[in-house]
């Protein structure tokens, strides 16, 4: 699935990372470009994340990961479902980092350091019968 970016640079030459994050799942695609482009869920990113941190929160792989490198133009292509917006941005943190180590190997150290390739495993804990909540127990009354 994964292709070369460095040896082809065609329109179909791509590759794809999933990014988890809670219950938010985001399959990312990145492609060599002329011009930098991020499109989440058929919207630009800027009309589907609001608040400039979740912006800066997706970007952070390209802008802080790799600091080092030359600066080259990717186009990004996000399928994000599941959860909130926060769990969302998240997600896509995580699937573009992947994508990016994929395509370019020496990034692995630089991400790995920033804590981009770790997947967040918490979520919310089921509810227990007997229990109020996951672990919140009702009232005890001795009669």
């Amino acid at each position: 699935m994964e292709k070369n970016l460095t040896k082809e640079k065609s329109k179909d030459t791509y590759v794809e990372a999933v990014g988890r994050r809670k219950t938010s799942t985001a399959r990312v695609r990145i492609t060599l470009a002329t011009k930098a482009s991020f499109v989440v869920n058929g919207k630009d990113a800027k009309e589907y994340f609001k608040t400039e941190d979740q912006r800066r929160l997706i970007l952070d792989p390209i802008l802080k990961g790799m600091a080092g490198k030359e600066s080259s133009k990717w186009s990004v292509e996000v399928h994000v479902s599941g959860g909130g917006i926060h769990s969302q941005a998240e997600a896509i943190r995580h699937g573009l980092a992947r994508a990016l180590v994929s395509s370019d190997a020496e990034l692995r150290g630089s991400m790995k350091t920033l804590g981009y390739l770790k997947r967040d495993p918490r979520a919310k804990e089921r509810r227990k019968f007997g229990l109020k909540k996951a672990r919140k127990a009702p009232q005890w009354s001795k009669r």
